[in-house]
């Protein structure tokens, strides 16, 4: 589909339109608050674009597949946006499903710009058709890790499901806090209920418990138990993945949500663009945006610039990562490339380890910086 006002800029104009694919969870079991949220910024920076004249004067449009955390479904949009002459692929919140769909890109030749998939191997090999906003697991992960023992964490427990984003986690947490005298214990929820869960941990040594696990089902059930367990009432819950900023995260919880600390990629003042969206999207959304409206805002702030400066030709938009400088909602954009990373990078992007304040679970407090 493409959105109402992509196609009310190509009225407007009566001109051909630029078109972007987008990727977005709108359904499950992708996570849609997430996907609304990564859409909505895509669109009002489309809307911005047009306001300002298009690419040399034609619509910008967005044309929106959902990938319904699917990677299947991801594979079978990006070779149709393909064949309908996209001039470039932006967005997907979930790293299996980006992976894929950057590897189809590199194979097809297409120009993707990763909003929100921190997976450091986004790729099998080294690319230059593949860029990324967020920043790679590596990094984000390191900073919780170091975040867990400057509060004197060493000895974590992580509730973990199969995937190879979170075996990709564990194995960060690991390889950080080994050497400083950190353990990382795992339990299998696979095996494991939400109360046996509270019954290792209460015979363990761990101070921490981790959710590398699905929202809602089994994060939830898991807080649930845990926040009832009074055995377990200095355990510190945390979820570096994200969940709890989200609204579904606190309506589900309530005050049990509060206290987890997790990975928002803000950074601690947005620029005056990003002040301006922000109360866009608070309007749009109903709620306060989060960090993923400003990387979906960012995404086509990044890719409007490349097509304005080095044309809709997706060989030239591949060829302009390096050369791109863009003021975004959350600082300048520049993209390079990194020890162990495939794609082109944005190495500066911000990070914080955030949590809903137990006095106002609607208030964030930032609790750690990079």
């Amino acid at each position: 589909m493409s959105t109402p006002s992509s196609r009310r800029a190509a009225e407007r104009t009566g001109g051909s339109s630029v078109r972007i694919g987008a990727l977005v969870p709108l359904t499950r079991p992708g996570w849609v608050e997430a996907g609304r949220h990564l859409l909505a910024g895509m669109e009002s920076a489309v809307r911005d674009a047009n306001d300002g004249g298009g690419i040399a004067g034609r619509p910008l449009e967005l044309l929106v597949r959902d990938s319904a955390a699917d990677p299947q479904r991801a594979a079978a949009a990006v070779e149709e946006l393909a064949g309908l002459g996209v001039a470039a692929l932006a967005g997907e919140y979930h790293s299996v499903v980006a992976r894929t769909a950057a590897d189809c890109a590199n194979a097809l030749g297409l120009p993707y710009l990763c909003s929100s998939a921190v997976l450091d191997a986004l790729t099998d090999e080294p690319t230059e058709w593949v860029a990324r906003l967020c920043p790679p697991q590596s990094r984000g992960w390191r900073v919780y890790a170091d975040f867990l023992l400057g509060a004197g964490h060493r000895h974590v427990a992580v509730a973990v499901q199969p995937s190879v984003y979170w075996a990709a986690g564990t194995r960060i947490l690991r390889d950080h806090l080994a050497p400083r005298g950190g353990t990382v214990t795992e339990l299998d929820m696979t095996a494991l209920t939400p109360a046996a869960v509270c019954h290792a941990l209460a015979g363990g040594r761990a101070t921490v418990l981790l959710l590398l696990v699905g929202h809602p089902d089994p994060a939830v059930p898991i807080v649930r138990s845990v926040r009832r367990d009074r055995r377990l009432s200095e355990v510190l819950i945390g979820a570096p993945a994200g969940q709890p900023e989200f609204g579904e995260w606190a309506a589900a919880l309530g005050g049990d949500g509060a206290a987890v600390p997790f990975l928002r990629y803000l950074p601690g003042h947005l620029t005056p663009l990003g002040a301006r969206v922000g109360t866009v999207l608070r309007e749009r959304l109903g709620r306060q945006p989060s960090f993923v409206a400003y990387e979906g805002y960012d995404t086509i702030a990044v890719l409007g610039e490349v097509l304005r400066s080095h044309g809709v030709e997706r060989a030239g938009v591949a060829a302009a990562w390096a050369r791109v400088t863009v003021d975004g909602t959350r600082g300048g954009i520049r993209f390079s490339r990194m020890p162990g990373i495939g794609v082109w990078q944005w190495a500066s992007a911000p990070v914080q380890v955030v949590d809903r304040d137990p006095a106002d679970p609607g208030r964030f407090r930032v609790l750690h910086t990079d």
